[in-house]
């Protein structure tokens, strides 16, 4: 993707919560620490760490790229998990890249959590991971995943980035330091959409076409089929009496892409809502800092998570025709790398590593499967 300029991803000091507001100056720097390698730069590295709804990435890189260490575990969004789940979650990944580090010093430490979208979450956020200072890696910066995405699809002044995996989310920034960001707390604030939600409708609309309140859905027979159940009414007592916890939504979400793919109207109308309420989100936020209005005037809208990654034609078609009637400046750019190569490119950057490291740190990442949870890499 081509970079156009240059955006500051924040941290903590970018003020939370939904609407406008303006981005202070970047965390200041850490005090020196002990090098790991004596009169020499080359043993530091950079922390990264990537927590959605679904998964948790960290990372360790060198300030030339290298791709040192990466560990993976659950989801860690402590807006849905919790701090007692989500930090011990973030604990264990992160200590076993560090564990692996030996005398390497931790030079910054960027951490893009999911569900840290209202300030006091930022403030709690950063004291549940204050005792990573212990050995030298307290976040420097620390703010919402969507940072993370924005840098891994662009480097734009003025962008915004929309993420529908789990859940749904967005934001947009200006190069003044303005950002709109929205509360994402679910239903209670206006959110529709994401993995877990549209997996609900396909059962939702199953249940209905089942008993006859709703229009006939191919979906009947597809939802009990990929849960290996023979009926709607055995997955909703299943799910009703815990033999299926919620997760099983999330297991749902292709399934009602695969209905919708083959023509069935009902799924095909769920489908085409999604893609209404992206371009919605991303065309309010572009709005309240007074961009993509002209198309003279392109501005990047990153298209990220796994529902959007995954490029399924009836939702792109949506987002894209959507996208050029409510915004005429957009300029979509899907993003189906690892949010964790955002949030390492970013880290790199505070740093000041040039291009060849950015290039090397991008390419490890797309050469390498992140199903990996061994830290070192040697």
């Amino acid at each position: 993707m081509d970079a156009i300029g240059a955006v500051d991803v924040g941290g903590l000091s970018r003020a939370g919560g939904a609407g406008t507001t303006r981005a202070s100056s970047p965390a200041a720097p850490k005090a020196p620490k002990a090098p790991g390698m004596p009169g020499s730069d080359r043993g530091d590295v950079v922390l990264a760490v990537d927590g959605g709804g679904s998964k948790t990435d960290v990372v360790a890189i060198g300030l030339d790229g290298t791709l040192v260490g990466h560990a993976r575990g659950p989801g860690s969004n402590p807006q849905t998990r919790g701090w007692d789940v989500a930090g011990p979650i973030l604990d264990d990944v992160r200590a076993r890249v560090v564990g692996g580090l030996g005398d390497r010093r931790i030079r910054t430490t960027h951490v893009y959590l999911a569900g840290l979208d209202l300030h006091d979450e930022l403030v709690a956020a950063t004291a549940a991971l204050a005792h990573w200072d212990t050995d030298g890696g307290a976040p420097d910066v620390l703010d919402n995943d969507l940072f993370a995405l924005l840098r891994a699809g662009t480097l734009s002044p003025d962008a915004a980035a929309v993420v529908c995996g789990t859940g749904i989310n967005a934001l947009a920034v200006r190069a003044d330091g303005e950002t709109a960001r929205f509360p994402a707390i679910g239903d209670v604030s206006g959110d529709w959409g994401g993995g877990a939600y549209l997996g609900n409708r396909a059962l939702w609309h199953a249940a209905r076409a089942d008993d006859g309140r709703g229009p006939a859905t191919a979906l009947v027979d597809a939802v009990p089929a990929a849960l290996g159940l023979g009926t709607v009414r055995e997955v909703t007592e299943a799910i009703h009496f815990g033999r299926l916890d919620h997760r099983v939504f999330n297991r749902l979400c292709p399934v009602l892409f695969e209905v919708a793919e083959a023509g069935d109207a009902v799924a095909t109308g769920v489908v085409a809502r999604q893609a209404e309420e992206i371009v919605l989100l991303a065309s309010v936020a572009l709005g309240r800092l007074g961009l993509g209005s002209s198309a003279g005037a392109p501005v990047p809208v990153v298209l990220g998570g796994g529902v959007l990654a995954a490029r399924d034609t009836l939702l792109v078609e949506g987002v894209v025709s959507g996208l050029a009637s409510r915004v005429p400046g957009a300029v979509p750019t899907w993003v189906t790398d690892p949010p964790v190569l955002g949030a390492g490119l970013a880290a790199l950057e505070s740093v000041g590593a040039g291009e060849g490291a950015l290039d090397r740190y991008r390419e490890a990442v797309r050469s390498r499967s992140f199903a990996s949870t061994t830290a070192a890499i040697r």
